[in-house]
């Protein structure tokens, strides 16, 4: 008889199983793959590693041929895949995945236990409605129940079902043989059972089931910060689902360290009122439960979104995180790991975004008036012939409509830079890129390439952009300023080629050009971005590091004629908000 024993953790996970000399029948599940068979068996003498062959069960889907009785074992080879420790270079068999039943013979006369550290795996397997289905059960490590209990939540497989087991020992009329005591056997976790469904569609793997993207779990990699499961109760009575958020074991040699489990969160209800959702957050060793109503009845479903809160992450770039929520059912029937793992991201790329101007600084002035309510002039010497005033509100005020401006940033890591215009596409060894210019990219594939361009910033030729002081980071503020030299042409909005009065020349329309203030001003647009922190919902803290909202300031200086006191000059200050989507990690930008 197969004995089956687990040290449990998260995105690794230790199986182990207790082999008896002869043919025994396992189900993994856990993915072994990062390693050879040769070397999960291990290399050393028989009587340290006495596996001798492992067949891998591999029918082909949708084929019209099964396996009608355990004693055909081999008579179809064509759904099998085998290892043989004689002959290991060249068997067909190298890597064991997880979700697969296997025969392993072991040729010690006692007990030999075999562990096995892989990436746990969600239940999935096609069952045959014809034909012996070869795998095992989910069930519960501690407390496995009975088949009858087992498979009371589907009578049909329960009335019909057929069950084989390999108690060990060489193949032959005891091994293996039909499970005839249902109410008094266990389902063990780990054990491969020959089970023939009858002629009825079956999916059933135990009380509740777990639909997600991808039988691997959840992988939000560098970019992603949402998943969506489904959770469906099959049993006919209520069914509470529980959840604990389990740590890491530590990974097999060789593979990529784990600095610590990601940061979880379990989205809530919706808030009406500003259209944001809630969320709880699910720590490590922290517990999650939801109660399903009767399967096929409303209720009986849950879609549950976890997201993973990237304004938590404080780990360096490129570290890995991971662990595994672990799915309970009230019932006891069943344990299901589902892996969760992350990877700490910098948030370099290109940025697009606008800001929305909606204020700007007032200078509205009241003046002094006599008793019928005219101005009175000033009499001083230094200011005669002005109205003399009373107040200046210089107050931030609301516009009656806002205004657009779009914003390019793009952040190598080492500094942040805003441009007026960004192309995107491949080059000319076809490798996307971010770049300041048209010509830097792959002429024959301009087709496929995208430019985007702010059109209230100065355009040059070489598109030289304005480096940002500061860090793009919640909570942080950059700083830069946008230069219009008084003679530019091209982007100061006081010149005018062909009028006499704003080209910059003397009176005889020739060179040299006039000094600021006579026609024209130099303007200098200081630009500050205040990064707000993430708010305390769902959507902004799981797309921190992807999207940053924030105060969007503005103040326009005029320089004019210089004085002894230095030059004249007037600001203007505009104001509003802005968001910064990140659209690429490219942190290279392309500009030679």
């Amino acid at each position: 008889m197969l004995l089956v024993s687990y040290s449990v953790s998260a995105q690794w996970l230790t199986q182990s199983f207790t082999l008896k000399q002869g043919w025994n029948a396992v189900y993994l599940h856990v993915d072994a793959s990062h390693e050879t068979l040769e070397n999960l068996v291990g290399a050393g003498a028989v009587s340290v590693t006495p596996i001798q062959e492992v067949w891998m069960w591999t029918p082909s889907p949708g084929t019209a041929q099964f396996v009608q009785t355990p004693q055909e074992l081999f008579s179809n080879r064509s759904q099998w895949t085998s290892w043989n420790r004689n002959s290991s270079g060249n068997s067909g068999l190298q890597r064991l995945v997880g979700n697969v039943a296997c025969l392993v013979y072991s040729s010690s006369v006692t007990d030999y236990v075999w562990t096995l550290k892989g990436r746990p795996k969600v239940p999935s397997y096609e069952w045959a409605s014809s034909g012996l289905n070869f795998l095992g059960f989910p069930t519960s490590r501690a407390n496995p129940p009975s088949f009858e209990s087992f498979l009371a939540p589907a009578p049909i497989l329960q009335q019909n079902a057929e069950i084989f087991e390999y108690p060990g020992g060489e193949l032959g009329a005891s091994n293996p043989v039909r499970v005839f005591g249902l109410r008094t056997t266990a389902v063990q976790r780990g054990r491969a059972y020959w089970v023939r469904a009858g002629n009825v569609y079956n999916r059933y793997f135990g009380p509740f089931e777990i639909q997600a993207t991808s039988s691997s779990g959840i992988d939000f990699g560098t970019l992603l910060s949402v998943s969506r499961i489904r959770l469906r109760n099959l049993s006919s009575n209520d069914l509470t689902v529980s959840a604990e958020h389990i740590a890491s074991e530590v990974p097999p040699a060789g593979q990529t360290t784990i600095v610590g489990a990601p940061p979880l969160l379990i989205r809530g209800a919706l808030n009406t009122t500003d259209l944001t959702y809630g969320y709880s957050s699910f720590v490590l060793g922290g517990t999650q439960s939801w109660t399903l109503a009767p399967g096929g009845q409303p209720g009986s479903e849950l879609e549950l979104v976890i997201g993973l809160n990237r304004a938590a992450l404080t780990t360096a770039p490129g570290e890995q995180l991971a662990s595994v929520i672990r799915f309970t059912d009230s019932l006891g029937f069943n344990e299901v790991d589902l892996p969760v793992a992350a990877v700490a991201d910098s948030n370099a790329g290109l940025w697009i975004g606008s800001a929305s101007i909606s204020k700007v600084r007032s200078s509205l002035k009241t003046f002094h008036r006599d008793s019928s309510g005219a101005p009175i002039m000033s009499t001083q010497a230094n200011d005669f012939g002005s109205y003399v005033t009373t107040s200046v509100n210089n107050s931030l005020g609301d516009v009656p409509r806002s205004f657009p401006l779009r914003l390019i940033l793009h952040n190598d890591n080492s500094s942040i830079r805003l441009l007026q215009r960004v192309y995107h596409g491949l080059d000319t060894t076809s490798s996307f890129v971010n770049a300041t210019r048209q010509e830097l990219l792959d002429p024959t594939k301009l087709g496929s390439a995208r430019r985007v361009s702010a059109v209230h910033l100065p355009f040059t030729a070489n598109n030289v952009p304005w480096t940002f002081s500061g860090a793009l980071a919640p909570g942080a503020t950059l700083t830069t300023t946008v230069v219009l030299p008084h003679d530019d042409h091209a982007s100061n909005p006081f010149l005018h080629t062909f009028h006499p009065d704003h080209d910059n020349l003397g009176a005889n329309f020739a060179a040299p050009q006039l000094a600021p203030g006579f026609e024209s001003y130099n303007v200098f647009r200081a630009i500050t971005l205040s990064i707000n922190p993430p708010a305390d919902n769902f959507s902004a803290l799981t797309r921190s590091g992807q999207q940053y909202t924030g105060v969007y300031s503005e103040t326009i200086t005029l320089e004019g004629k210089q004085t002894a006191q230095g030059p004249e000059s007037r600001s203007y200050e505009s104001q509003g908000t802005f968001t910064l989507n990140r659209i690429n990690s490219i942190s290279a930008l392309v500009t030679q």
